[in-house]
């Protein structure tokens, strides 16, 4: 999916020196005879890691061309092309899937006619590897059963090989992927039904216990970790990860996971700013024409969400704004993998950041796409903001007006479309419950107008896990402003308190830790109740919050209006 033959000419320039990527200091001996091609396969598995597959695969074809029995080469080829957490089977399209199977077949034959050569490790995760790929059609059903077969032989090498840290983290990203993202429930913070959530937590943890800076192990801990009851507990593996492959943008931005969930809002934004220059530098030299372009708008659209929670209105629009100059329309026009599917939801993230810091005239200027079928989502959630917007400001006529046009925007909206680990139809049935409540709200019916917010936090709740969440403002924000707005002070405390996970009203990956818009609306209300023993510890935590954000912090939402 390259854009031209001169990009892959000046890729192959890049790739023929050592003017590449820092990539840090990891290193994995391997049976080659070539010295440069032991350089070429290093930097492969660690794009692997790092979830830069396509890079990955070109790392290991160089190596494989300076050493053509190198077996690894060929392995790393397969297993790069191979599904992954972020892209299981089913999400592969017909022709791509075809074409994936037969490249990754081909490069395990010439593995295994060089194996008699290899390393009994390198024999083994290439008989493991196999399954992964057997003969017959290719089908996303197949490649499920295929991903059990491979998860039982990576078991096998792993029991054979139990002190290797890459034979860990391959073990490991095999059994992950079996349940990809849904590794604990997130109701009762146990593992989930089916998955083998404690088996790879006992694998990562044996193997960062020996190698406590490999890069593979301390990724895989991350997602592990980030689903659970105690993300915290994977902090000082994050702070590991840290700069730890320089030029890895998806690398840098890990840790990030942890750090929203954890309410350090700061570093979230300062790491995902180092992993976007990264990207960045990836981007200027590779270019955007490539299925890493989801990982570069992952970390941008990290940046805005934390920025958002901070309370930093100039770093969530820069943001926004490069986040939309990355994504050209002719990479949304590839069909094969079909990429506005993937990535147009994105374009999206300027309607958020606005609405957040109640920027009515702007979203009413806002310019709606042009072509509403390939831009379907932000067309929709562009009307979705501008009814807001009037409804907020007492134009109730032109609410309704809008209101009916993102109607029929949704309509156009397929349920292929998606950002990240939830559909954009999702999404949008959120954005029509809250601009239902906010339309009814400053009608007057003021209880009708809660009963569609209670709907939107319901479907908010609903939502299968994500970071950033599919829905960027909690809705529980503009609920509690508005119950604080009738006096409802009781019902917004409740509502503040959960939100914050001062309670235990809602699992963990519900709460927003120390997030500025809530503890204000949180410190308001125990001032009110006359709970100032509370308040004053809540105001130690607002304090910093509101030093750090750019703007006033008056409410937990803008559409509050008796401030």
């Amino acid at each position: 999916m390259d854009a031209n033959a001169d990009a892959d000419a000046d890729r192959a320039t890049h790739s023929g020196n050592d003017d590449y990527y820092d990539l840090g200091a990891f290193d994995r001996r391997v049976t080659t005879s070539s010295r440069d091609g032991q350089k070429w396969f290093n930097r492969g598995l660690v794009w692997a890691y790092a979830f830069n597959h396509g890079e990955s695969v070109r790392c290991f074809e160089r190596a494989a061309a300076l050493d053509p029995a190198c077996v690894m080469a060929s392995w790393g080829i397969a297993f790069s092309l191979g599904p992954n957490y972020n892209k299981p089977w089913g999400v592969f399209d017909d022709d791509e899937l075809v074409a994936i199977v037969d490249r990754s077949r081909r490069a395990l034959a010439r593995a295994a006619d060089n194996a008699s050569s290899a390393a009994p490790v390198e024999q083994a995760l290439v008989a493991a590897l196999q399954h992964r790929y057997p003969h017959g059609n290719a089908t996303p059903a197949k490649g499920y059963v295929w991903n059990r077969e491979y998860a039982a032989a990576m078991e096998a090498v792993h029991r054979t090989f139990p002190d290797d840290p890459d034979v860990s983290a391959l073990y490991v990203d095999a059994i992950m992927n079996l349940t990809p993202w849904q590794l604990w429930d997130l109701r009762t913070g146990e593992p989930a039904k089916g998955a083998r959530t404690l088996e790879a937590k006992a694998a990562l943890e044996r193997g960062l216990s020996r190698d406590p800076l490999h890069p593979g192990l301390l990724h895989l801990y991350i997602h592990l970790m980030e689903m659970s009851r105690r993300p915290e507990l994977a902090m000082a593996a994050a702070d590991n990860l840290r700069g730890l492959v320089p030029d890895a943008g998806h690398l840098n931005h890990m840790p990030t996971h942890l750090d929203i969930l954890c309410g350090d809002y700061r570093r979230a934004i300062a790491s995902n700013l180092r992993a976007i220059a990264a990207d960045e530098r990836f981007v200027a030299r590779d270019g955007p024409m490539n299925f890493y372009s989801l990982y570069r708008c992952h970390d941008y659209h990290f940046c805005i969400y934390a920025a958002m929670f901070a309370g930093q209105f100039a770093v969530a629009l820069e943001t926004a704004s490069r986040l939309e100059a990355t994504l050209p329309e002719t990479l949304l026009r590839v069909e094969s993998p079909p990429m506005a599917d993937w990535l147009e939801g994105f374009l999206a993230m300027r309607v958020h950041v606005l609405i957040r810091f109640g920027r009515w005239q702007d979203i009413a200027d806002l310019e709606v796409p042009a072509d509403p079928d390939l831009y379907c989502t932000t067309t929709a959630m562009a009307h979705y903001a501008k009814g807001v917007a009037s409804a907020v400001t007492g134009q109730i006529d032109d609410a309704d007006r809008q209101c009916a046009l993102f109607h029929k925007a949704v309509e156009r909206v397929p349920s292929s479309r998606t950002v990240f680990n939830n559909t954009c139809v999702d999404i949008l049935a959120i954005a029509a419950a809250m601009l239902d409540g906010e339309l009814e709200y400053r009608r007057g019916n003021v209880e009708l107008g809660f009963g569609h917010l209670r709907r939107a936090i319901d479907l908010d709740d609903s939502l299968p896990y994500d970071e950033p969440w599919g829905w960027m403002q909690p809705t529980r924000h503009a609920y509690g402003a508005l119950l604080l707005e009738q006096g409802r002070v009781e019902e917004a405390a409740a509502v503040y308190c959960a939100d914050l996970g001062f309670d235990d009203a809602l699992p963990r990956a519900l709460q927003h830790r120390n997030n500025v818009w809530a503890l204000h609306g949180y410190h308001e209300c125990l001032t009110k109740l006359g709970r100032d023993a509370e308040a004053r510890i809540v105001d130690t935590h607002l304090q910093l919050a509101v030093a750090v954000a750019d703007v006033p912090i008056k409410s937990s939402c803008f559409c509050r209006s008796n401030l």
